[in-house]
């Protein structure tokens, strides 16, 4: 195949690019349009292409994969958001009761919010809408019911957070190992 576009590709300016530190520390994805911008304004080079040509009026050049910074950004750690897709991925897509691994999960407040539990990464788990049901509004205890793993917040590792790019960009699997997590 062509390095041009890639079949069914519509947007290649829209096309995920994984943005390094100037230690290659992972930082952040943003989209080939801002590596671009990045790299012609001189605060980034390019890592790695491979996905084909940038063409301009005048110029074609190739189309970034990753970029690094040529200064070092500081910054605080960052933390995964508590949003209702990062419980289900953080719990494997698994009912933490009954461990069915299904997409069809519910949120479920270990303690419920009426008895004082919080809407909080520790209190949160995935559950199957038949598990859901059966624990209603009472505790594991109460309800006879054990729960497979002790939620706790997901560290934000570079390979957690930017995991679900790697299946399709496989070349991004060298700059996230060793900064945290699986690899």
């Amino acid at each position: 195949m062509e390095r041009g576009v890639e079949a069914g590709e519509r947007r290649p300016l829209s096309l995920p690019v994984l943005v390094l530190n100037q230690n290659f520390e992972p930082l952040a994805v943003c989209n080939t349009k801002r590596a671009v911008v990045l790299v012609f304004l001189g605060k980034a080079q390019v890592i790695e292409d491979g996905r084909g040509w940038i063409h301009t009026a005048t110029t074609v050049f190739p189309r970034p994969s990753v970029i690094r910074l040529n200064r070092i950004i500081r910054r605080p750690r960052p933390k995964v958001k508590l949003l209702r897709k990062e419980i289900f991925r953080r719990d494997g897509y698994t009912c933490q009761y009954c461990g069915r691994r299904t997409r069809q999960l519910t949120i479920d407040h270990v303690i419920p919010r009426h008895k004082g539990g919080e809407h909080a990464w520790g209190n949160l788990a995935s559950a199957c809408r038949a598990c859901n049901r059966k624990k209603g509004g009472r505790t594991p205890q109460e309800a006879r019911m054990t729960l497979l793993h002790t939620p706790r917040e997901p560290k934000a590792t570079p390979w957690y957070l930017f995991s679900a790019h790697v299946q399709r960009y496989q070349d991004w699997r060298k700059f996230l190992q060793g900064w945290g997590g699986a690899g």
